[in-house]
């Protein structure tokens, strides 16, 4: 599966471990920054995220930042993104199912990294249910 990946400072460490664990279980990782921990501005990474999402150049979106809430705000100013803020499995695998979320947002902060894995493979692996959530899907983005 693509899968791209964008934090701010706060989610650094996060974001590096995850594009490891997903580039380790076979996906196409696009990290799309920063590359550093100084800081910067997640709305400028949300919004680069979305932009990747959207265009189709990743079939899912992982977002971090300290919180999740503020990259989770910036991502889903995009209407072809659906981002769900989750801090367990069982969020993200509803996050898919019933809203068929594109990208997750997730605070370090928050999230040890174990729960972090265990989150981003009830995402990945979750597949939407459609039927009578479709409808509720497709008002999101009208």
């Amino acid at each position: 599966m693509k899968i791209a990946l964008a934090s701010d400072h706060a989610g650094f460490d996060l974001k590096a471990l995850l594009v490891s664990h997903l580039t380790d279980a076979g996906h196409e990782v696009t990290d799309l920054g920063p590359d550093a921990k100084d800081s910067v501005d997640y709305p400028d990474y949300g919004r680069k995220l979305a932009d990747h999402v959207a265009a189709g150049n990743a079939e899912r979106g992982i977002a971090i930042c300290g919180s999740g809430i503020g990259i989770s705000i910036a991502v889903n100013r995009n209407p072809a993104c659906r981002c769900a803020r989750v801090d367990e499995p069982l969020s993200a695998a509803l996050a898919r199912q019933h809203n068929d979320a594109n990208v997750i947002a997730i605070g370090e902060r928050l999230v040890g990294s174990d729960m972090a894995k265990a989150i981003v493979e009830a995402f990945l692996t979750t597949p939407f249910e459609g039927g009578r959530h479709q409808r509720r899907v497709d008002k999101l983005s009208d």
